[in-house]
């Protein structure tokens, strides 16, 4: 049997054997409640979209700011994103100006990439998946986690790249990696290194306090 914790979702997962009964699983886990809160009080705090909170965009720290007279559409502006309206539908409004600059931004840097690599991307797409940050299909299609939009700007980037290079090896072989350092312009470990340890905290924005 086997515990498996995401720290993304503060889910826990048990892997039973073939023929392992429900019920001894449930049991040994039962057992692993102090394993269990150990994980659980390791999470990040849930991070609202509400007015006066801070979120990382590309590095920047940025400030949301509610005001009622003012256009519903958010607006970016010295550190500042704001967005008027009603107060109820505040953080709708601003989860989905993230989805759309994060889709703007993306498809221009996957654009840059594949120029660089002599490809075709057939499309550009963002979702909120928590298992991975980036999939390049077969059929040239890529598409992208909308939270690499709050990440630093190299790690972004850095992605992009990773995923871009699927275009031509859809594998994890020496030379994919060698192409992924050629499109980013280095190695990018760092970078991957970064999501690795910070990503799942990223999860965290737009959801309520845990």
């Amino acid at each position: 049997m086997k515990l498996a914790f995401d720290p993304a979702s503060g889910r826990v997962r048990l892997v039973l054997p073939q023929r392992a009964r429900l019920a001894a699983g449930l049991a040994w886990v039962e057992e692993h409640r102090g394993w269990i809160a150990a994980q659980q009080a390791k999470l990040p705090e849930g991070r609202p979209f509400v007015p006066g909170a801070t979120i990382p965009l590309g590095g920047d720290d940025v400030m949301l700011a509610w005001h009622p007279s003012g256009p519903r559409t958010p607006r970016l502006a010295d550190g500042v994103l704001s967005a008027g309206g009603p107060r109820d539908g505040f953080e709708a409004r601003i989860a989905r100006w993230l989805r759309r600059e994060a889709l703007r931004v993306l498809s221009e840097e996957t654009a840059h990439y594949a120029a660089k690599a002599g490809v075709g991307v057939s499309a550009v797409g963002v979702g909120d998946t928590r298992s991975r940050w980036g999939s390049c299909a077969s059929s040239g299609s890529i598409r992208y986690s909308w939270r690499l939009i709050l990440a630093p700007a190299d790690v972004r980037r850095a992605t992009v790249a990773h995923e871009v290079a699927h275009r031509v090896h859809m594998n994890h072989s020496p030379a994919f990696h060698a192409l992924v350092a050629e499109l980013y312009g280095r190695d990018p470990t760092p970078e991957r290194r970064w999501l690795k340890t910070n990503g799942a905290t990223l999860h965290w924005f737009g959801r309520g306090a845990s």
